[in-house]
């Protein structure tokens, strides 16, 4: 499972790390403290809290274009058969990609997961981390 530092969730939010550790004490995000070392928030704790609080802002209103390169978090994967569904919260901007289940298994796509949606034309492509891969 993907665990991410406060300054990580932060910059995918694009929120202040504060922001984050407020959160963190108010209990609307969960982090661990791992036998050694700094206090992550696990992927999927922050993928669920992207769901909620898109269920209730609603869709993002923003005046700026995005770039071919959308840095994210994974917040859903639905396999159904041959294919895969994967969503990707973006910033302010929500990719849903559509491709084969073997290629969403492949990249170990699951919510919590870090992506880079790159968009060329209608196509959108996924890409993770080389240290998310296995």
């Amino acid at each position: 499972m993907t665990n991410l530092r406060f300054s990580e969730v932060a910059s995918l939010l694009r929120v202040s790390d504060d922001t984050v550790r407020r959160w963190v004490d108010q209990g609307r995000l969960t982090a661990l403290q791992p036998d050694v070392g700094r206090m992550v928030i696990p992927g999927s704790e922050v993928a669920k809290f992207v769901r909620e609080r898109r269920d209730q802002d609603g869709p993002a209103d923003t005046h700026s274009s995005a770039r071919n390169r959308l840095d994210g978090i994974v917040t859903n994967v639905q396999r159904e058969g041959l294919i895969a569904l994967v969503e990707i919260q973006a910033g302010p901007f929500r990719v849903v990609s559509m491709m084969t289940r073997e290629a969403a298994d492949e990249l170990g796509l699951e919510p919590g997961s870090l992506a880079t949606a790159v968009v060329k034309a209608t196509t959108v492509l996924v890409e993770t981390p080389s240290s998310d891969r296995s």
